[in-house]
């Protein structure tokens, strides 16, 4: 990522200035500019990006580390590609952001430019072998933004936890020694459920829920709540939010307005009012080793993930208390406050 170069124009933006604003900072000597290999236009890097926020003064405030997990039993909902953007552009916006590749085919690493399979370390030797998580995170050549990288040693890990003590609890506890110097740890999860998942869910304060709008995506939804609700009553584990994010929507298709209008029927408490729309970009900026807004940041996608990333920064307050309304198609009122998690019909159900 090192390679990112951005505009004039889209380096005041980022930066929260305007084109007029980061001349005079230049011309004031506050900040020096960069020339690109093409001697008659001027463009910045993201080293430059970085080193723009500390002259400014323009760093946002730290934070606790929030541990925010994207996952979804049903696989081929663009889960990576969104979780990536969304880590790249909180670093992009100053935050010191973390990304946990909890998945051994390794696509976040990639997506983040780095090659999982040359990769020394990777989460199994921390939660298995007790390495410090420090010593197996990498950089990505973007300033504030660190990976856990995976590859196919990732595979067997949850044989290897099947026996150890406190085993739900690993990557929690492994991540305690880093807290204090990420402002937001993003894990993306494989879609499946097994011991590391399981981890991943312990040790999330926030789940986002990519999914298509179709009506297969019901019956996944209804699994992963299912698995909440029982973390919250056997480990008594809540977590802060759940936000399910509809991706690669497509309006002009009735099937995907019907799909969204039932997910606002079942999920109103979670289901995020921005969706993201379908776009090409992310194929190919996951393509070249790089986030959409590194690609394409006047794209649809990339405009849509900010969408979501403003919207879940309003949204994130008391945490929401989940209980399982048996047999009722409404939420209602929990003992103690919070949410009931709504019985969800089936999808032939809903199509009726």
């Amino acid at each position: 990522m090192e390679s990112i170069r951005y505009s004039a124009r889209r380096f005041a933006e980022v930066l929260g200035l305007s084109p007029q604003e980061l001349t005079e900072a230049e011309t004031r000597g506050v900040l020096t500019r960069l020339r690109a290999e093409a001697p008659q236009r001027t463009s910045y890097t993201v080293d430059d990006l970085a080193r723009a926020r500390g002259a400014l003064g323009r760093q946002p405030a730290r934070r606790p580390m929030r541990k925010q997990l994207f996952l979804n039993f049903k696989g081929g909902t663009g889960k990576t590609s969104v979780s990536t953007s969304y880590a790249f552009r909180l670093a992009e916006m100053g935050h010191r952001v973390l990304v946990i590749d909890l998945d051994s085919q390794g696509h976040a690493s990639k997506c983040l430019g780095v090659a999982g399979e040359e990769a020394e370390r990777t989460l199994f030797d921390a939660i298995i072998k007790k390495t410090p998580l420090e010593q197996v995170i990498v950089r990505t050549g973007m300033p504030g933004l660190d990976l856990v990288p995976s590859n196919l040693t990732m595979s067997t890990i949850d044989l290897s936890l099947m026996p150890l003590a406190a085993r739900e609890f690993r990557l929690r506890n492994s991540m305690k020694e880093i807290e204090s110097a990420y402002d937001y740890a993003v894990l993306d999860a494989p879609p499946s459920f097994g011991l590391l998942n399981l981890n991943a869910l312990m040790a999330a304060h926030d789940l986002f829920v990519p999914v298509l709008a179709d009506f297969l995506s019901f019956h996944g939804l209804k699994l992963l709540f299912e698995t909440v609700q029982s973390l919250e009553e056997d480990l008594e584990h809540v977590l802060d939010h759940i936000f399910i994010v509809v991706n690669a929507y497509n309006a002009t298709f009735r099937i995907a307005k019907e799909a969204r209008e039932a997910l606002q029927k079942h999920y109103p408490e979670f289901l995020l009012k921005h969706v993201i729309r379908q776009c090409t970009k992310f194929a190919q900026a996951s393509s070249e080793g790089i986030p959409i807004f590194a690609y394409d940041a006047e794209s649809k996608g990339a405009q849509d993930i900010q969408a979501v990333l403003d919207e879940v920064r309003a949204r994130i307050g008391d945490p929401v208390k989940l209980k399982l309304a048996s047999g009722s198609d409404e939420p209602k009122p929990a003992v103690g406050g919070g949410v009931v998690v709504p019985r969800v019909k089936t999808a032939a159900e809903t199509a009726r």
